[in-house]
């Protein structure tokens, strides 16, 4: 099992100080990733609960962002080139960029620009996005309906832009003549592009295969339902001559290590699943390794807990519970 941080970019309230501890902590303990998150905007209305959809469409979470309108947070984008200049092994990425904020050609290109500047060391996540009232922020409100073609073409855009000297699409949301784009990615032939959002495991199964996807990032799966989920993909992609073990599996989760136990039930998406004491912790990441689980995001609290606090976790969590979680 390899560690990734998710940076805390969307919290109350962050610093560009407090972000640069972490990152340099996470590569100090040599965590594989460190991950941004994309959050345009907080509507006014999330703050008295009147978002038209519930966190994330889980029906779980409230209709209600876990920040507020007037927190003072960062955009995820621009902060990887200067993880990227700030690091020199671990990966980088964005967890999950929603496309249809951004066009198609541009994300390509910048992609393509960050892999160098980092290395070669870029992962690229894409998803469609869930909040209307942020699609309305970012000019993409008659995307909306239709984001997850958005998804779809961006794949085929960035594919085609990475691999070929010029390249030209001709789509419902990019309609472009031969072009070229500049420099092509330092990975070969691309960098690792990871989705999120497809629950379905047969429409999961086709879009790995048909994409050549690396991997899939989920937020806050319990072990049964990673496992539940794991296993159903695995079936359709043997059905069609793919491995799961050829798809890094990954979930964002909630990470805090607590002095008293917690109830960490089984209650799906808001169950304490990485927050307990370390023993609780220890004791989950290994059901996680027997689910399946090849890499947990850990996410940082959005409030309540300093980054001072985070920063001793993640060391305890380094140097006493992952030696236990390996030789189990």
């Amino acid at each position: 099992m390899k560690l990734a941080l998710y940076l805390p970019t969307f919290r109350e309230h962050v610093t560009v100080q407090e972000l640069a501890d972490l990152t340099d902590l996470a590569e100090e303990l040599e965590f594989d990733s460190l991950w941004t998150l994309d959050r345009v905007v907080v509507p006014e209305a999330s703050d008295r609960g009147e978002l038209q959809h519930s966190f994330g469409m889980m029906k779980e979470f409230p209709l209600q962002l876990p920040v507020s309108s007037r927190g003072k947070w960062f955009q995820g984008w621009p902060i990887l080139p200067w993880i990227a200049a700030r690091t020199e092994k671990t990966r980088i990425g964005m967890s999950i960029t929603d496309t249809p904020y951004r066009s198609p050609g541009v994300f390509a290109a910048e992609c393509a620009t960050i892999d160098h500047l980092s290395g070669g060391r870029l992962n690229v996540g894409l998803g469609a996005g869930w909040m209307p009232e942020e699609f309305a922020a970012a000019s993409a409100a008659d995307i909306f309906p239709r984001r997850h073609a958005h998804v779809r073409e961006t794949i085929e855009i960035c594919q085609g832009v990475w691999t070929n000297e010029t390249f030209e699409y001709h789509g419902e949301f990019a309609d472009f003549e031969p072009c070229g784009f500049g420099h092509a990615p330092v990975q070969d032939p691309h960098p690792p592009i990871f989705f999120s959002g497809l629950r379905n495991p047969e429409i999961s199964a086709k879009r790995v295969a048909k994409y050549n996807l690396a991997g899939w990032i989920g937020i806050q799966d319990t072990p049964r339902e990673l496992g539940e989920w794991r296993g159903a993909i695995a079936e359709e992609l043997d059905k069609i001559g793919r491995s799961i073990d050829e798809l890094t599996t990954c979930s964002m989760i909630w990470f805090a290590i607590t002095d008293e136990p917690t109830d960490q039930s089984d209650q799906g998406k808001v169950s304490n699943i990485l927050v307990g004491t370390a023993e609780q912790i220890t004791e989950m990441l290994i059901r996680y390794k027997q689910a399946g689980l090849d890499m947990p995001l850990l996410w940082p609290p959005f409030e309540g807990v300093p980054v001072s606090k985070t920063l001793e976790d993640l060391r305890q969590l380094h140097e006493e519970i992952m030696p236990q979680v390996h030789a189990a």
